[in-house]
């Protein structure tokens, strides 16, 4: 299966400067990945391409307005994917954490459209009439909506068999073992006094192994408590 993904930016330079400089354009020179950046500018009206207003009710800031937002959607359906098994993201604070869990999912959906949102958000009706999953990245406002769109779309690629050049390694990442990741050391083996532990120079992969799976449960209870709760929840099941 080929993945298409449309990203729905009034700034198309952000998401194209990224794709040139990482895994997304490995996937879509391998035929793994479509990838299409859709303007919502060029279906807006006047010389001055608007799509922003200010809100109904008043109030600070602007929202981006229906009209342009909706035409993009229709043409991104019409043109490069079509209606069925669509699935439309809209990074949001009111949406869901975006999780590991999520990207792994969301790889096996063929069609995926992302709405970047600017100024206050978008108009309601465009969240209303078209999408179907709100995520969150965290506690915390950003500027544009490109930024959480490429942290999504990266966090979805870099699963596809084919992208990364050891598809197992993605299988260690944090997130993916349900702990935090075991600290990495390459070359030297000394450097300003600090050494490689011996245990990774032993040659013995079960001592490894059982050193890995140590530090990791160590460091997630130090660090993420959190995760280690949900960790010994879900080993409970």
């Amino acid at each position: 299966m080929k993945q298409k993904i449309a990203i729905i930016s009034p700034v198309p330079n952000m998401i194209e400067s990224v794709i040139e400089n990482s895994m997304i354009r490995k996937a879509v020179t391998n035929g793994i990945l479509d990838i299409h950046i859709v303007n919502p500018r060029d279906f807006s009206k006047g010389s001055y391409q608007q799509i922003d207003d200010t809100p109904f009710g008043g109030g600070p800031g602007m929202v981006m307005m229906a009209e342009p937002l909706f035409k993009a959607i229709d043409f991104v359906i019409d043109k490069f994917c079509g209606e069925d098994g669509m699935r439309i993201l809209y990074p949001s604070p009111q949406g869901a954490l975006w999780t590991q869990s999520d990207a792994e999912e969301t790889m096996d959906i063929e069609k995926i459209v992302i709405i970047c949102g600017h100024y206050k958000g978008v108009d309601q009706r465009v969240i209303d009439k078209y999408v179907t999953h709100e995520y969150s990245m965290g506690d915390f406002v950003l500027s544009c909506g490109e930024i959480p769109a490429l942290m999504i779309v990266d966090s979805i690629v870099r699963l596809l068999p084919g992208v990364l050049n050891d598809i197992n390694s993605s299988k260690t990442d944090t997130f993916s073992s349900g702990l935090l990741d075991s600290p990495h050391y390459t070359q030297p083996r000394e450097i300003r006094g600090m050494n490689v532990p011996e245990v990774l120079l032993s040659g013995n992969h079960e001592r490894i192994r059982s050193w890995k799976k140590k530090v990791q449960i160590e460091t997630t209870k130090l660090k993420r408590p959190d995760i280690w709760k949900k960790y010994l929840n879900n080993k409970s099941e």
